[in-house]
């Protein structure tokens, strides 16, 4: 019997980012019909960008 053996990969080192405010407020506003197209251009979630948004309301 062949025993399997399960390997990970590492693809990167996973890495906090920090945003100034006025970096926060450029991805925001460049926010038109398409939060996704946003937050793929500038490497950051939807979800982030969301959290932004809601903060500076």
């Amino acid at each position: 019997m062949c025993a399997e053996v399960m390997r990970g990969e590492v693809l990167g080192v996973e890495r906090r980012r920090r945003w100034v405010d006025d970096d926060k407020l450029a991805i925001v506003a460049a926010v038109g019909t398409s939060v996704t197209q946003v937050a793929q251009r500038q490497e950051v979630t939807r979800q982030q960008i969301d959290a932004w948004r809601h903060a500076m309301a």
